[in-house]
């Protein structure tokens, strides 16, 4: 008797669209000119082995990434009441 179908496991894509590694190799500059406007996975055998995103893109997410360390360093230092400094917002300026 044949063993049961068991599938992989779903990778999800965290792109608006994906394109095939050898559609990658048959027009880089249009995977990269469809950056520009949306995030392109490319897939490898159906599972995503890269992202292209445009500059713009990067930017924002390596920014957000700063706010959420800067948002936990912060939780992480009113955590700590006896080490806080008093001071207003004049000294800052």
């Amino acid at each position: 008797m044949n063993a049961p179908f068991t599938p992989e496991a779903i990778v999800p894509i965290l792109a608006d669209v994906g394109v095939s590694t050898t559609d990658l190799k048959r027009n880089p500059a249009a995977v990269v000119a469809a950056a520009r406007t949306q995030q392109v996975a490319i897939l490898n055998r159906n599972r995503p082995v890269a992202y292209v995103v445009s500059p713009e893109f990067l930017e924002g997410a390596l920014d957000a990434l700063d706010e959420l360390a800067d948002t936990a360093l912060t939780r992480q230092r009113l955590a700590q009441p006896d080490e806080r400094i008093e001071m207003s917002i004049d000294d800052l300026v």
